[in-house]
């Protein structure tokens, strides 16, 4: 006998589950944090601005109380660091059910005017990190059998553009790592999936919000006719962190108004 559907509200309910979500100070990874603790997680916040990320723990945690937010600065890139935090964070709140790799740098130059140091910069910021932070979290989510990953990619994973090399290169390459991840982890109840937001508007892309002629771009190649925003990531987020994506697992989720799917 096949066992019982559990109810819909079940499935998403998060309440019990320890979220860490790099890069979430601001921007995606705030309100995938936020998303994330309106589900019920409790939340853990990291960055690298110590100042920005206590003002943004204070208004979470003015929210969801303080016993449900929390925050570690530490630099996603470098591995002693990464390691250190994530011990941290098991012996002082508890073990990481959800990992959301959300850290991410851009860098507009012509490729034959691109340093190889700010190369480097956005690969090891947008991909290797998410490689050293899933490895530090795997690690015990395949010894209790259960864990969720979700890797923040982009719609350059799957498309270009002139004068984003390194992030292209980036996204292509955290869309196989998550692949991999699941590869190796998916048999130990591991569940390891992607997001490939469209063009959002955040903090990182105002310049080009505010260009007339890209904006004009954006809103016409994209068949939804309009820049996304952090909330259109919130309930895929939730969703890829639950029950419900129980048996999803390599996958990249789209979530950019239809953008990859015409010409």
């Amino acid at each position: 006998m096949s066992a019982p559907v559990p109810s819909v509200p079940a499935l998403f309910d998060l309440t019990g589950t320890l979220a860490l979500v790099t890069g979430s100070s601001r921007g995606i990874g705030r309100a995938l944090a936020e998303g994330l603790a309106g589900a019920g997680a409790t939340v853990v916040l990291n960055g690298r601005d110590p100042d920005r990320l206590e003002r943004t723990w204070s208004e979470l945690a003015a929210t969801w109380g303080a016993d449900r937010v929390h925050a570690y600065a530490f630099d996603v890139t470098d591995e002693p660091a990464v390691e250190a935090a994530v011990a941290r964070v098991r012996s002082e709140v508890g073990e990481v059910g959800v990992l959301v790799n959300n850290a991410g740098v851009q860098h507009r130059v012509p490729m034959v005017d691109l340093d190889a140091a700010d190369w480097r910069r956005v690969i090891e910021t947008d991909l290797t990190s998410a490689f050293l932070v899933g490895r530090a979290v795997a690690r015990s989510m395949i010894s209790r059998g259960r864990g969720k990953i979700v890797n923040v990619a982009s719609v350059q994973s799957d498309l270009a553009r002139p004068g984003i090399a390194p992030y292209t290169a980036a996204k292509g390459g955290l869309r196989n790592l998550t692949r991999a991840m699941a590869a190796e982890w998916a048999a130990s109840g591991v569940q390891v999936n992607a997001l490939a937001p469209g063009y959002l508007a955040t903090e990182m892309t105002q310049a080009l919000v505010d260009d007339e002629q890209f904006d004009a771009w954006v809103r016409g190649r994209t068949p939804a006719a309009r820049w996304g925003t952090p909330a259109d990531l919130v309930g895929p987020v939730v969703w890829l962190a639950s029950a419900a994506s129980d048996f999803v697992n390599g996958q990249t989720i789209f979530v950019d108004g239809g953008m990859t799917v015409v010409v």
